[in-house]
């Protein structure tokens, strides 16, 4: 049984197929892992790659042996001259809440879930549905009948929705918190060299710089958004300081849209992969609900999330020691057939897909995982009545280099005029 990672080094060369930063098709590599190997030490990363659903749910409940402080460490150290440039641009940002512990995650997460309100949810509905309808418009008014889900729809839409629920400029910002948000991704969980990092770290000082703009013009209006809750808040005594809602602000705006951007193209996508599951929602959009469980199972925005054990530790079968990095492949163990039969088949009606670790477990599960299903159902039920004859146009499609998020680079379709 190992132990510490000194035992584990360079004793499997192969890793079962497994590619961290590959997205492309992790799952066969999964699977093997989960038979073969579900606590595996991977040397070139310097983590535990985790593959099985009770392995990973057990981990995930347990946040006093298994802290959460790393999850949003960069994977690969960063380079002098972006160190530098983030000095020089005063950049302290810090997690919102995924990488805090308690005590103070669970000070700052009381706090913010105030604004994460079933009535902001019903408030939003109907610009939420009204934004859907005008980009399908514009996507099925192209000259030919050729678009990109991603670029057509899912880039923008959750983008307006989170600007809008913050209270940024939603119109005018769009581009801006796109290239911040790709930069935070690459600077966070890719594999840059250092001369790739430099750009992206002068956007993160942009990035930081907003949203130290936005908390302090929250404490000259009036504006309903979150980003007002908070600072209304703290002048009525909650604890929380303007850098934790800067910070709050940093995390949101990465993670209220990048991965809402993410499910929505994933949706068409695997949905379109074949023609009955599309056509079954076309025939009867009561299913949407459960559909868009199944397809978080099976394709989630994030396949992987990370950990760091405060002491030496048991996972599985196997002994970690104090202070490993634990990778968790929430992708692996949502195909995991111990908890869901025939897994690697969708169904759209799967009476338990809703167990799926799509959005983590225990503390620190996804605040925002309402309003992102929100969305991709609004989207599914007007995509699949407007453009029922919607398809993929055979284009391959690929997926972004990361070790964490799988994103497809687009989701070629076309339709029937």
């Amino acid at each position: 049984m190992p132990t510490s990672t000194d035992q584990h080094q360079g004793t499997c060369p192969a890793h079962h197929g497994f590619e961290p930063f590959d997205q492309n098709d992790p799952f066969p590599s999964y699977s093997e892992l989960r038979r073969e190997e579900p606590v595996m030490y991977d040397e070139r990363i310097d983590y535990w790659v985790v593959t099985r659903y009770d392995d990973i749910k057990a981990v995930f409940d347990d946040w006093e042996r298994f802290s959460s402080a790393n999850a949003q460490a960069p994977v690969r150290e960063r380079g002098p001259q972006a160190e530098q440039i983030l000095k020089d641009g005063g950049f302290t940002a810090y997690s919102g809440l995924s990488a805090r512990v308690p005590p103070e995650h669970t000070r700052i997460r009381g706090i913010v879930a105030k604004g994460f309100t079933p009535r902001r949810y019903k408030a939003m509905e109907p610009s939420i549905r009204a934004n859907v309808e005008l980009y399908i418009e514009r996507m099925l008014a192209h000259p030919e009948p050729v678009g990109d889900v991603l670029t057509d729809l899912a880039n923008d839409i959750p983008t307006i929705t989170i600007l809008t629920l913050i209270g940024a400029d939603a119109e005018r910002q769009i581009a801006d918190y796109k290239r911040w948000s790709a930069s935070r991704a690459a600077m966070t969980w890719s594999d840059l060299n250092d001369e790739e990092q430099i750009p992206h770290a002068h956007n993160l000082v942009e990035f930081w710089q907003e949203c130290l703009r936005l908390v302090e013009e929250a404490h000259h209006s009036e504006k309903d958004s979150l980003v007002g809750d908070l600072v209304r808040a703290q002048e009525s005594g909650d604890p929380i300081s303007d850098h934790e809602i800067a910070s709050v602000c940093y995390s949101l705006l990465f993670a209220g849209h990048e991965t809402t951007t993410t499910l929505i193209s994933n949706s068409v996508r695997l949905l379109l992969e074949d023609r009955e599951r599309w056509q079954s929602l076309v025939d009867d959009p009561k299913v949407i609900p459960n559909a868009i469980e199944e397809i978080l199972r099976m394709s989630p925005s994030i396949v992987a999330w990370r950990r760091k054990a405060m002491v030496e530790a048991q996972v599985g079968d196997v002994t970690v020691p104090e202070g490993a990095n634990l990778l968790l492949v929430m992708g692996s163990a949502n195909r995991d057939s111990a908890h869901f039969d025939d897994p690697d088949r969708f169904e759209a009606r799967r009476t338990n897909a809703r167990e799926h670790l799509a959005f983590g477990y225990g503390i620190h599960y996804c605040l925002g995982n309402k309003l992102a299903k929100l969305q991709a159902k609004i989207l599914l039920e007007e995509l699949t009545a407007r453009c029922p004859s919607l398809r993929l146009t055979g284009d391959p499609i690929e997926f972004a280099s990361n070790i964490s998020f799988r994103v497809p680079t687009s989701v070629p379709v076309t339709w029937e005029r």
